[in-house]
């Protein structure tokens, strides 16, 4: 892999890695909120986002010409889950929902720069 790629790559793994923690901690508050039932939605989307971005975070690290099809599924969770994380009012929720966002921009732009 050449150094201007490890480069564009080390921003997005940067973002990937954020918004897994903050995937992580959001599930694990909204477990613990007193209508838990009300946040499966959100649980499951933190989940899945979790791992898209492990998997673009593993795929990217290894230089894999599959790291662009993974950023842009990624982009595709991480959009989902900011969108679902932005409608609760919780301080866990919305710096998840700003997490996302950033992942899926940078996640967007490894997909975009593939096609280009």
């Amino acid at each position: 892999m050449s150094h201007e790629k490890y480069e564009e790559y080390q921003e997005c793994i940067s973002a990937c890695q954020n918004c897994v923690v903050a995937c992580n901690h959001c599930a694990a508050c909204c477990l613990q909120e007193p209508q838990v039932q009300h946040m499966a939605r959100c649980i499951g989307l933190d989940m899945d986002c979790a791992q898209s971005c492990q998997l673009a975070i593993a795929l990217m690290a290894g230089g894999s010409d599959f790291a662009p099809r993974a950023c842009e599924l990624c982009a595709e969770v991480c959009e989902a889950c900011a969108e679902e994380c932005g409608r609760h009012d919780a301080d866990h929720c919305q710096q998840c929902a700003e997490a996302c966002r950033l992942c899926a921009d940078h996640c967007r732009n490894i997909a975009l720069a593939a096609v280009a």
